[in-house]
């Protein structure tokens, strides 16, 4: 059976109404954070003390044989893009629709019902599932792109990946300060990355709450260079 598209948007709210019928408006965005802000946490560490519980590692409900179908998708390459390095290929993951759809559903179902202003996607398959996760979870989307490719005024992150020195720009002023945010990649490797984008985030006076994964290679123990914010993964290795 094809998991139905709808499976994971969450039902809109009912607004309640005062003792004279009157619609109560709910906090924009930005109060929210902000009545969650604990005066003594560093800006950026990730989700406040009084809201870690709601932000706890969530398992997914596709298991079994769902997973098991997009595992049968990813394809190992080997000696790609070095000699002694296996890559995990996921175009023929994206080429199969219901196997991309059951990636997009784990993503979401995750962060459904939490706090989520802002969804960063990094430079350039993290855009794929960005993108779409930030559609399903009603939240805007920011690009962290690779040098030389964002048109205006960008912040700038040097880091160092499992290959080589790298950088990652994201536009200024593209998070709002306070903002909650998910950082998205395809790859969990050396965890280097990831770490860039949420810097980036960070300098602009954004929350990182969680990051986000199609596939962590395990053994690489990219998650501890992310800890202690929450991590998510639908596959690992």
């Amino acid at each position: 059976m094809k998991p139905s598209s709808t499976l994971f948007i969450p039902p809109k709210q009912k607004p309640t109404r005062s003792a004279k019928g009157a619609r109560k408006s709910s906090p924009p965005r930005e109060s929210a954070a902000r009545n969650v802000r604990d005066g003594s946490a560093k800006r950026g560490d990730g989700p406040h003390p009084e809201s870690q519980e709601r932000f706890a590692q969530r398992p997914s409900q596709l298991e079994g044989r769902w997973l098991n179908y997009v595992k049968s998708f990813i394809r190992d390459i080997p000696d790609f893009p070095k000699p002694g390095i296996l890559f995990k290929d996921i175009t023929p993951m994206l080429a199969d629709p219901r196997a991309f759809h059951i990636v997009l559903d784990s993503l979401a179902e995750r962060f459904i019902g939490e706090h989520i202003d802002a969804v960063v996607g990094v430079d350039a398959r993290g855009f794929i599932f960005g993108g779409a996760l930030a559609a399903r979870l009603n939240a805007s989307f920011v690009p962290a792109r690779k040098p030389g490719k964002l048109p205006a005024d960008v912040d700038r992150v040097t880091y160092k990946t499992e290959y080589s020195l790298a950088e990652l720009e994201m536009h200024k002023a593209s998070i709002a300060e306070e903002s909650h945010v998910i950082v998205v990649d395809d790859l969990l490797a050396t965890g280097g990355t990831a770490k860039a984008a949420a810097e980036l985030v960070r300098k602009q006076g954004g929350y990182v709450v969680g990051y986000t994964f199609v596939i962590e290679l395990s053994f690489l123990r990219g998650r501890e260079k992310l800890l202690p914010v929450r991590v998510e993964s639908v596959l690992s290795y």
